[in-house]
């Protein structure tokens, strides 16, 4: 009997236990692991109301080194990291009712950034699906629409205004990438653009993998040559599947003060974390030849080859 009591004991408390976990694992949410790993990261939270959506942003200015706040010896200049798409869709046919990125990459490569930084979302995405004005068009055929690019520059102005910075250097992955080129267009403090495995054509990206083209949305390849006075490097990756090399290099080719490099290694995702220590600092230096990756394109009239 004694033991028949002690087993329905150990029963219960493992069925409760259970609960418990599945409890947490239903309140888990994009936004919130977003949010985890952006104060784990000592990241500082806010929000940007911008041409009508609610922008999610992080900085990191609290955590920047000793001289190099903004007004100092570093120029002023502010990081702008940009992420990727996210989950617009699941198994290409479901569209997701939260987009917001299961794996910030972006995020997680400005906690390795010492200089003052900010990592801006996009409308509708980080727990703002719901809000007013979102659909599910911002996240899926318009995600690089004339709308998201208006409310994105509108809030990294303010951004800039916020923190004195008299310089933009722009940095995005994958789709990030697609919208720091169409940003810099809106943003003439914008003088750097760093793309890993950027979306530089997305006509190009959707007849590759025979996805519905991205009808809304405006085309980084289509839209005019950028200012010469933006600096741009495109880091891709030789074993990326999702934006092949050969997607990426006519464009990259077509940008006269653009930079190309190769890291043969590298897919979509892998291994950017393990270099990106390294390319800010040849940001920094404004070195290029100091990245590992093999150089395939030079900035016109660039000395560095």
């Amino acid at each position: 009997m004694h033991a028949r009591y002690f087993l329905i004991r150990r029963l219960a408390l493992r069925i409760t236990l259970i609960g418990m976990c599945l409890a947490v694992q239903a309140c888990a949410t994009p936004t919130g692991d977003l949010t985890l790993l952006a104060t784990q990261s000592g990241l500082e939270r806010s929000k940007v109301r911008a041409e009508g959506f609610n922008l999610l942003v992080f900085d990191n200015i609290r955590n920047v080194d000793a001289g190099a706040s903004l007004g100092t010896n570093y120029g002023d200049v502010l990081h702008v990291y940009l992420e990727g798409d996210g989950s617009p869709w699941m198994y290409r046919t479901i569209i997701m009712p939260d987009p917001t990125p299961r794996n910030p990459l972006m995020l997680r490569l400005m906690s390795y950034d010492s200089k003052p930084a900010v990592y801006v979302g996009r409308p509708c995405y980080n727990g703002h699906a719901y809000d007013k004005g979102c659909n599910n068009s911002l996240w899926t055929s318009a995600r690089y629409s004339e709308q998201v690019i208006r409310s994105m520059a509108s809030a990294i102005r303010a951004l800039s205004e916020r923190h004195n910075a008299r310089q933009l250097w722009l940095m995005g992955h994958s789709g990030g990438g697609a919208l720091a080129m169409l940003l810099a267009e809106k943003l003439p403090k914008v003088s750097r653009i760093v793309t890993l495995a950027g979306n530089l054509d997305t006509d190009a990206w959707t007849a590759h993998h025979r996805y519905t083209p991205l009808y809304s949305s405006v085309n980084p390849a289509r839209a005019p040559t950028l200012r010469s006075s933006v600096w741009q490097w495109h880091l891709i990756g030789g074993r990326d599947t999702v934006i092949p090399p050969q997607l990426l290099k006519p464009v990259i080719m077509n940008q006269p003060s653009a930079s190309g490099f190769e890291f043969a290694g590298f897919s979509h995702g892998c291994c950017w974390e393990r270099i990106w220590p390294d390319v800010l600092q040849a940001l920094a230096r404004d070195r290029p030849s100091e990245l590992t990756g093999e150089q395939f394109k030079f900035r016109a009239g660039s000395r560095d080859r």
